[in-house]
């Protein structure tokens, strides 16, 4: 894959201690169900570190950049922002990528 054909979008969320359970329980509510149906969404990876017990970590590869503005503007979108901002640290690290080279996902 290079760069002209797709990208890719990381998150980084810091739970309040004890709490990352509680995120993805949000996340599972919201976002699972549309996220195994994103057609511009070739590959999703939703993980928690292994060295910080209330982080967690997710992580988009996509067609284009669409995929992030389609996330944001699903109906559901603003009362899961609301449900996880009550259960985080504090804001959410966001950072768009651009994949140079990537295994495993057709271009």
């Amino acid at each position: 894959m290079t760069s002209s054909t797709g990208t890719a979008f990381y998150i980084k969320h810091k739970a309040l201690p004890g709490k990352r359970d509680a995120v993805r329980a949000v996340w599972e509510k919201y976002a699972r169900g549309y996220v195994e149906d994103a057609g511009a969404q070739l590959a999703y990876f939703y993980c928690y570190d292994d060295n910080d017990p209330d982080t967690i970590i997710a992580f988009q590869l996509g067609a284009d950049q669409t995929m992030v503005q389609d996330f944001v503007k699903q109906p559901w979108f603003q009362d899961y922002q609301t449900e996880t901002a009550a259960l985080l640290a504090g804001p959410s690290e966001f950072s768009t990528l651009t994949p140079i080279w990537v295994k495993g996902v057709a271009s």
